[in-house]
């Protein structure tokens, strides 16, 4: 057992393995201590069927024992303070360090796919070109966030999920579904993302490489130092691929390379705790038909900085938090790769820079909280923004950035949490002002609460509001068949949603249904009747109702079926959306217009031996809309199904072919752990597509190994 520490968030005492003694407990009287209970609903399960004798990571020892329990998140709450009791008022999708270990993915875009409730729609496999939404929205309405931290772009969403860290330095993923601007802002219209990295809370070194189909290859290095109240980590890895399409000259068309840096810290000792990070990410990627079927040769490149650092303290009743960050972005888009004469390069540079400050404390009627923040965006840009009263010089170029945006973000959040019995209820609002086009105050409420029925029964229910700010790109980008509008008022969101969750004995199980409510929702829109030339306009569509369900399954069948050794987990998960729209007959639309009807996520796990693991999965999608294919016709997606599949096989201490190691008189490091694993995705080689006319890789496989050293 470990004491975890976690900012903004209620600190706990949290059992990671189970000593299987009736005095376990007893050794922590005294002490807060929360064990074997997830306070948010998981995607997938814990498993125990034994005791680790050693410590290992979730991956090395999952695969090679299947024995060592590791629990998701128990601190995630979906709140801006924790409620006093512990309990979650809202739920939250998480996907553990296990289900990341699990899964047949190579980038975190690759795991949102087992969320029913998220959309990932990809123009190539890793990650190199996706868009992410939830619940019908698009792109631009999800906060992603890393370690809690907004690292939004104002300059489009497109480039949201450009993260610093490998898959492999994941702790977990945090799925909140619906309006969350009492937590993580204004910009989280339709939900939240957020990123949580490994702490550095031992020594240890992990070396990882791999290969597989296109060209793919990935190599990463991390090593993390603990020694008192301090922890140092840093990581690399770098990915490549050839892309599985070629343009129609013949040259590569999705290929993409990429280098990611990454660096935390932590300090921890009484009252005070910190921590901060500083990251990098240099990507270069074939966007093939990005913006347009006759333009299949697009280029990008993207160098993003991300550096943050965050407190907690108590001072007499109050948890104080703090939090300060920077972000930068240069983006540079060739609509014709390599070739500047037909059509200029578009250059972009943004600077985010964040200030948050909260407290909350506890009294007779409950625990409150109040927040501020301050988000500053400034862009510069070749084609984007207001024209610059003195323009910006374009490093390593002859050109300048002749135009800009800045604009200043400020919001103010109180809430307040009480229990009254098996009853928690949380509310409060959100107030928020953007200086651009002297946008006034608004004020966005929001309601949750829960209800515990006994025997792992849970009743949930939530109303809430938000907004969100158009982007640069859609209030600007007039070039290469587009056509923006300066003028665009910013969407707005009000959802209702209602719930059951059971958990017991090996089961965890849950159903909704929710309500959406869009206002002046942006989107990129064009006439089919004006051919597929006809310019695409950005607009605000009118009112946008959606009625969605979800429902969702697992089950750990090696505690629900003790005697036998073979099947270890089980899970499916289903959502359905349906969209009433006025005034939007004839239009065909590049985002909020497309949205998955039906989506069905299922997966098995298996033990097949000592050490070997077996984890397949398989999707099915169900989406509405049309696009205009390349002789101009009009088409309708059809519904697909894909299926992938990991085999992993780990070597624990005890199994490896040598003994011992370095001498500890020494300290020196010696392995004590290996996995192997080989991913076969799209199994059926189904042929589909996520956007119109960019068909998506066949059957394809990666395989790769880990070393852990301690």
């Amino acid at each position: 057992m470990y004491k975890h520490q976690s900012f903004f968030r209620r600190e706990v005492l949290v059992f990671r393995r189970f000593g299987r003694k009736g005095y376990s407990l007893f050794a922590c009287l005294g002490r807060e201590v929360v064990i074997g209970t997830l306070s948010v609903f998981t995607l997938t399960h814990a498993r125990a069927d034994g005791v680790s004798v050693r410590p290992l990571p979730a991956d090395i020892v999952a695969a090679a024992t299947g024995r060592e329990v590791v629990l998701g998140e128990v601190s995630v709450t979906g709140s801006m303070a924790p409620p006093a009791s512990g309990r979650t008022v809202r739920m939250v999708s998480v996907l553990t360090r296990a289900d990341i270990a699990a899964a047949p993915a190579q980038s975190v875009n690759d795991l949102l796919k087992l969320a029913a409730g998220v959309d990932v729609r990809q123009r190539g496999p890793l990650g190199a070109q996706t868009d992410v939404s939830i619940r019908g929205g698009n792109y631009e309405q999800v906060a992603v966030l890393l370690d809690g931290i907004n690292i939004c772009d104002p300059q489009t969403g497109h480039n949201a999920f450009d993260f610093p860290v490998d898959i492999s330095e994941i702790e977990r993923i945090e799925v909140l579904e619906g309006p969350a601007g009492r937590i993580y802002g204004t910009s989280s219209l339709s939900g939240a993302i957020n990123i949580v990295t490994r702490r550095p809370d031992s020594t240890a070194v992990t070396v990882r490489a791999g290969a597989g189909s296109y060209g793919y290859a990935s190599a990463a290095a991390r090593a993390a130092v603990a020694s008192g109240p301090w922890g140092n980590s840093l990581s690399a890895s770098c990915t490549r691929s050839d892309g599985h399409s070629r343009c129609r000259a013949g040259s590569l068309n999705a290929d993409f390379g990429g280098l990611r840096a990454f660096y935390r810290g932590g300090y921890a000792r009484g009252a005070i705790r910190a921590d901060w990070h500083a990251g990098l990410s240099l990507k270069g990627f074939g966007s093939n038909t990005f913006y347009g079927a006759q333009w299949d040769d697009q280029y990008e490149r993207t160098l993003k900085t991300f550096t943050a650092m965050r407190a907690v303290a108590r001072a007499g009743i109050l948890r104080l938090r703090a939090a300060l960050w920077w972000n930068h972005t240069a983006d540079r888009f060739e609509l014709y790769r390599g070739t500047e004469a037909q059509t200029p390069f578009n250059y972009h540079r943004s600077n985010v820079v964040g200030l948050g400050v909260s407290a909350f404390f506890d009294w007779a009627a409950g625990r409150t909280a109040l927040g501020a923040s301050l988000r500053n965006e400034d862009l510069v840009s070749t084609t984007l923004g207001e024209p610059l009263p003195r323009p910006h010089h374009i490093s390593g170029t002859r050109r300048d950035y002749l135009y800009g945006l800045n604009r200043t973000d400020i919001s103010l959040t109180i809430e307040h949490n009480v229990t009254l019995g098996p009853l928690d209820l949380s509310a409060g609002l959100v107030a928020a002002r953007n200086s651009w086009a002297d946008m006034p105050v608004r004020v966005y409420p929001g309601f949750d609460a829960s209800l515990r029925l006994g025997r792992g029964f849970t009743l949930y229910t939530s109303c809430n509001t938000s907004l969100r700010m158009p982007s640069a790109t859609e209030l600007y980008y007039s070039v290469g068949g587009h056509k923006a509008d300066s003028h665009l008022s910013p969407e707005e969101l009000a959802s209702a949603e209602g719930g059951l969750r059971y958990r017991h004995g090996g089961v965890v199980a849950s159903a909704s249904v929710y309500y959406n409510h869009y206002s002046n929702l942006i989107d990129w829109v064009r006439r089919t009747a004006d051919g597929p030339d006809a310019p695409w306009q950005s607009v605000n569509l009118t009112t946008i109702r959606a009625l969605g369900v979800q429902a969702s399954a697992a089950l750990d069948l090696a505690r629900l079926l003790p005697g036998q050794r073979l099947l270890r987990s089980l899970s499916a998960d289903y959502a359905y959306i349906s969209q009433s729209k006025g005034g939007t007959d004839g239009l065909e639309s590049k985002y909020s217009l497309e949205y998955l009807r039906h989506k069905l996520v299922t997966r098995l796990g298996l033990r097949l031996g000592r050490g070997l693991t077996l984890d397949a999965g398989c999707r099915w999608h169900c989406r509405t809309g049309t696009y205009t294919d390349t002789g101009g016709n009009t088409r309708s997606y059809e519904p697909y199904a894909v299926a992938d599949a990991r085999l992993m096989y780990g070597l624990s201490p005890r199994s490896l072919p040598w003994r011992g190691g370095c001498s500890a008189r020494r300290r020196a490091l010696s392995v004590s752990g290996i996995v192997l694993h080989i991913d076969a995705n799209n199994i059926l080689n189904t042929t589909y597509v996520d956007y119109g006319n960019v068909p998506q890789p066949g059957f394809w496989f990666a395989a790769g190994a880990t070393v852990k050293m301690e």
